[in-house]
């Protein structure tokens, strides 16, 4: 009896210190419980998710139960006062409404046509999905969480995506056969946005059109083998961004119509094939400010249909608004305006003598040279064309270089002159402003009969304002005797602003 008794409590006394090991003899020293087995698992209590809502009171924090109706694991985050049920890989921050889609069973069941999705819930395309209805994004989320496996598979011949409201997109592949289109979105309100990042954009027949949106925002798109582009219209602000057209989409990859507010094109290519063309904005939208940076245009397509008519210049492709530094297409900024007149042949009848006994504007047969960002034609001026319009959008401080060529034509028999030559710049209304330092150049005419040809250099630095404008003067300065020779004639100018 002592022994059984001593046996006893010996062993309570080795179970309050030891491990317990299930299937093996050897437990591991961390562990209290080593469960080992090659061919079966632990099995926690199952439980419904009415049973689980029942346990409110008396329940341990950490205790772990399976909920068989979400078909996940549960703990009690709480205490024993107040549980708390999370699913575990949780958190207390979980999106409500959130969606799993594996096929099209998972969205809400297309009426005519269109699955409108739910209103600010996450829709996560999980593999691909094939479906031939149209989607109404209606203010929701679609992603995936690796655009080469999570995949829409349109098979209709519609346009997958249509509707008025707000949506997103991200991390997902879009696909179609050449059957139908990518967007048909015309926004119900300026409060609307779109915004897309991480998707690629394969096999459509038409990428499509999107209008009225306050924002769209896409950011690294990849567009491959689509026979033809998007149009933009009427958006308040197009950012794109990291946008990639390769060779194998025809047709025009963007075009720009109606009104914007702002648009920036930033990084990205365009590889244009032949008989494609990368931007349209030939229907001349307008806009406050447009941007296009850093964008590669290559291939043998035309990599811009340009504006035409007012506020554009021969030899580019947008108007004065945009700001545009790319590789493939011209530059256009204010700060590669330049401008430039001159006369191109020596004439006595084009070229006729004039008065300079005081200061006046070079009158002379002008004709404009290179002009980007300036004109040679203004309305306060007339009578003479000897004017160079500064037509950008930023003030700019321009280096002045020319030269110009006269004769001394006075029929009497006048002393040694001085003549001066200048800049003169006027503001949009015509009013003198200044005559820039440093532009000033004088040359000296001897005594009749000096009628040799002299040619003066023209230099310095100007600081326009848009619309101002400037004009080459000429004035009679001082002579060496009583009369002066101040009939000149004009036998070249060259002039240019840069």
């Amino acid at each position: 009896m002592k022994s059984i008794t001593l046996y006893l409590l010996l062993l309570i006394t080795l179970s309050g210190f030891a491990q317990v090991g299930i299937n093996t003899d050897n437990p591991h020293s961390s562990s209290i419980l080593d469960v080992q087995s090659e061919a079966a698992g632990v099995l926690l209590p199952r439980v419904a998710q009415a049973s689980r809502d029942t346990l409110t009171s008396g329940i341990a924090n950490s205790l772990l139960l399976f909920d068989t109706d979400n078909n996940q694991f549960y703990y009690n985050a709480g205490d024993e006062t107040t549980s708390n049920w999370l699913a575990l890989l949780s958190s207390e921050s979980k999106r409500d409404n959130h969606v799993l889609v594996k096929s099209e069973s998972d969205l809400p069941a297309p009426s005519g046509g269109v699955i409108t999705l739910d209103s600010q819930t996450l829709y996560e395309i999980n593999g691909t999905v094939t479906l031939s209805a149209s989607i109404d994004l209606n203010g929701a989320y679609l992603i995936g969480q690796d655009t080469n496996e999570d995949v829409l598979n349109y098979t209709g011949s519609s346009s997958l995506f249509v509707g008025d409201a707000s949506g997103s997109l991200r991390s997902v592949t879009l696909f179609n056969g050449r059957t139908g289109s990518l967007f048909n979105l015309t926004a119900a309100s300026s409060s609307e946005r779109l915004i897309g990042q991480s998707v690629l954009v394969s096999g459509f027949n038409s990428i499509g059109s999107v209008s009225g949106y306050g924002l769209v925002f896409f950011n690294v798109f990849q567009f491959i083998d689509n026979a033809d582009g998007i149009t933009y219209t009427d958006i308040n602000s197009l950012l794109l961004n990291n946008i990639g057209w390769q060779i194998n989409n025809t047709g025009t990859y963007e075009t720009f119509t109606g009104t914007f507010n702002f648009i920036q094109k930033s990084s990205g290519f365009s590889y244009v094939g032949a008989s494609s063309t990368g931007i349209d904005v030939s229907s001349n939208p307008i806009l406050d400010k447009g941007v296009i940076k850093d964008v590669v245009f290559s291939g043998s397509g035309d990599f811009v249909k340009p504006y035409s008519g007012s506020n554009t210049y021969p030899g580019y492709n947008f108007d004065i608004n945009w700001d545009v530094d790319c590789v493939g297409i011209p530059r256009e900024s204010d700060n590669n305006a330049s401008g430039n007149i001159y006369i191109t042949r020596n004439s006595t009848t084009g070229n006729p003598s004039f008065n300079v006994s005081t200061a006046v504007p070079i009158d002379a047969q002008i004709s404009a040279g290179q002009l980007f960002r300036f004109s040679n034609s203004t309305s306060n001026v007339t009578g003479t064309n000897n004017v160079l319009v500064y037509e950008g959008k930023e003030p700019r401080t321009f280096t002045v270089t020319g030269n110009l060529s006269y004769q001394s034509t006075s029929t009497n028999n006048g002393d040694a002159t001085i003549h001066a030559f200048y800049i003169r710049r006027f503001d949009s209304a015509g009013a003198n402003i200044e005559i820039p330092s440093g532009t000033e150049i004088y040359s000296e005419v001897g005594d009749h009969p000096d009628t040799r040809v002299r040619t003066v250099p023209l230099g310095g630095k100007v600081t326009l304002n848009p619309g101002d404008y400037i004009q080459i003067y000429a004035q009679y300065i001082s002579t060496n005797g009583t009369t002066a020779r101040n009939q000149i004639r004009i036998y070249s100018v060259s002039l240019t602003l840069e």
